[in-house]
């Protein structure tokens, strides 16, 4: 939160931002912990967002259900300015970032998918007619056992 002093009515507490947020106070926590949103602490010690962590937060929750990794949406979040509620044009330039991760991510799906018939029943992945895993059989070469792992 930015380090200016906030009148009540701009401030949520955890709870409230949770309930016009959509998101579990815990998911809230653990976004902080994070860094994906910043919080303050009131006079009495009490946890204070500012009102354009809403923004943020569906920024992240929308990022999310994409399949963007957290420490990307992370990356992005930090490109913006402390204490001002996101634009649609930052969303844009934010979108744009993800869009090749995302396309690069279609396309691999898209290859899974269009080529799983021929592995169903195999079990092993390893065989030299699979051509998801280990086209020509390369694998086997290294020893038994799974030789690849998804990153």
């Amino acid at each position: 939160m930015a380090t200016r002093l906030r009148r009540p009515d701009e401030v949520l507490s955890v709870g409230e931002l949770a309930a016009r947020s959509g998101v579990s106070v815990s998911a809230l926590h653990f976004y902080e912990r994070q860094g994906l949103i910043q919080g303050g602490r009131n006079a009495g010690n009490q946890r204070r967002y500012g009102r354009e962590v809403l923004r943020r937060v569906a920024i992240i929750k929308v990022a999310q259900r994409a399949g963007i990794p957290l420490a990307s949406i992370r990356e992005a979040l930090d490109t913006l300015p402390d204490g001002r509620t996101p634009t649609t044009a930052d969303w844009t330039r934010l979108s744009r970032r993800w869009r090749a991760e995302l396309d690069a991510r279609i396309d691999q799906l898209t290859r899974l998918r269009d080529q799983l018939d021929g592995c169903i029943g195999c079990g092993c992945l390893s065989l030299m007619a699979c051509p998801l895993r280990n086209p020509d059989d390369v694998a086997g070469a290294r020893g038994p056992g799974a030789q690849y792992l998804e990153r």
